[in-house]
């Protein structure tokens, strides 16, 4: 039995939780889970290689496994947020766009990043 507050290993079924602490160490987490799980999801969330411009009742092979990937992908993100976090992304029409979001939220832009490396620079 584990003592409290301390977790012998982490589940390779369940997707690591995000309760909007310690980002980083999440979306490390999340990547890897995602890449174990199936390559193509992690693609997919990456990519977003998700063009799909026919009708559905059109839609090829290809096209359907591009939509259901991006849909397994996007259930897998959502089953890892908290409520909060969930609200925070759950208007995004593609996995790419969720983690984009969350990217932006928690890391902010490359601008702002710019901006931070010069203040840190500046002080020292």
């Amino acid at each position: 039995m584990a003592a409290q507050g301390h977790f012998e290993g982490q589940s390779v079924n369940r997707p690591p939780l995000f309760d909007g602490e310690d980002y980083t160490y999440w979306k490390t987490r999340m990547e890897f889970f995602l890449q174990g799980l199936d390559y193509q999801i992690w693609s997919i969330v990456e990519e977003g290689d998700l063009l799909v411009t026919n009708e559905k009742d059109k839609w090829t092979e290809d096209d359907k496994k591009k939509i259901s990937l991006n849909c397994k992908a996007k259930s897998i993100l959502y089953c890892a947020l908290s409520k909060k976090e969930f609200n925070r992304i759950s208007t995004c029409k593609s996995a790419m766009e969720m983690w984009k979001k969350f990217r932006i939220t928690y890391e902010g832009t490359d601008k702002v990043k710019e901006t931070r490396i010069d203040i840190l620079v500046t002080q020292y």
